[in-house]
């Protein structure tokens, strides 16, 4: 994902693990999203918070200086941990944790380059599944619901452009989309991509998002085309946010199961031990040249044993 996020021109960024609660207030995280934040501490003279989310802090990074428009797109990835309270009864093997890491990338970019940031987000999207061996997936697009209910976030027009730019960016891309009525994140449409063949599939590979009001939350500006390069606009620019492949975790689950791993432990004579661990060695050693992370058992035990103690470990994938 590194080296792809590179070659797609983004520059890749971290931040914190944990940011003051105001910081918070101001996103808008807190009005929607405490009930899936951790409780607050206090660090000296202000509150802080884990951060379920990287979007504050890619915000922050972009408006550490004042840009033109001519710099825009700008494209901002981490492969960045976060931590949401999932309540004890909702937590479920690696689908559903309380931290995990996840690509997350925001683009920075004026209305009428949205569509075009869509489809490159989406074409990501689709080469990570190819990748990984998905040739079917769904794509559904889920939208607000006009206001009514009033727990969302932005204007009527803003959400139009929203939607209307993610339409067409599945279009031009030829898939088949279903609307999802009124399932819209609180703060913004999604274009989800996901591979499984469940009604209902669990693992998001791709989120696709626009956010205006963001951006504008925290002022994060551009210089107007009409204006001296030294004078700030009253512009603000739109946020795309997207997670090309989602959590390690939900992958490593996902591959596990069309893919299962498999443990291979050889029991011998002691005649036969040290002709069989020269081919044990070798294999290690090719797996570990690959990149696998490997361990050799090389007592003189059955085999039986070996099982029993390689399950009793309890390694996880993750």
């Amino acid at each position: 994902m590194r080296d792809q996020y590179l070659k797609r021109g983004y520059s890749l960024v971290y931040t914190p693990h944990v940011m003051r609660a105001d910081l918070w207030k101001v996103s808008g995280h807190l009005g929607h999203y405490a009930e899936n934040m951790f409780a607050g501490m206090e660090l000296d003279d202000a509150e802080y918070r884990l951060k379920p989310m990287n979007c504050p802090g890619h915000i922050l990074i972009y408006r550490d200086k004042l840009r033109s428009y001519r710099e825009l797109p700008v494209r901002l990835g981490e492969l960045g941990t976060v931590y949401r309270y999932e309540r004890s009864g909702t937590m479920h093997g690696l689908m559903r944790v309380r931290g995990f890491t996840q690509d997350d990338a925001h683009i920075f970019c004026t209305p009428d380059q949205i569509e075009d940031e869509v489809v490159s987000c989406l074409e990501f999207a689709i080469d990570v599944l190819k990748t990984f061996g998905f040739e079917k997936y769904e794509a559904e697009l889920s939208t607000w619901d006009n206001g009514v209910s009033g727990k969302y976030d932005g204007t009527a027009d803003l959400w139009e452009l929203a939607e209307k730019a993610l339409m067409r960016a599945t279009e031009r891309l030829g898939l088949k989309v279903a609307t999802i009525p009124d399932e819209a994140a609180l703060l913004w449409p999604q274009d989800r991509r996901e591979a499984s063949g469940r009604a209902r599939p669990q693992v998001a590979a791709f989120h696709g998002s626009i956010r205006f009001h963001a951006p504008e939350t925290v002022r994060a500006r551009i210089r107007s085309r009409r204006r001296q390069a030294s004078s700030a606009s009253d512009g603000s620019p739109g946020a795309l946010w997207a997670a090309s492949s989602g959590s390690s975790a939900s992958w490593s689950n996902t591959m596990r199961e069309p893919f299962p791993l498999a443990r291979a432990c050889a029991g011998s004579s002691d005649a036969d031990h040290d002709r069989q661990l020269d081919y044990a060695k070798s294999v290690h050693e090719k797996l570990e040249a690959a990149g696998f992370r490997s361990q050799l058992d090389d007592r003189k035990e059955k085999v039986n044993l070996k099982i029993r103690d390689a399950q009793l470990q309890k390694v996880r994938t993750c």
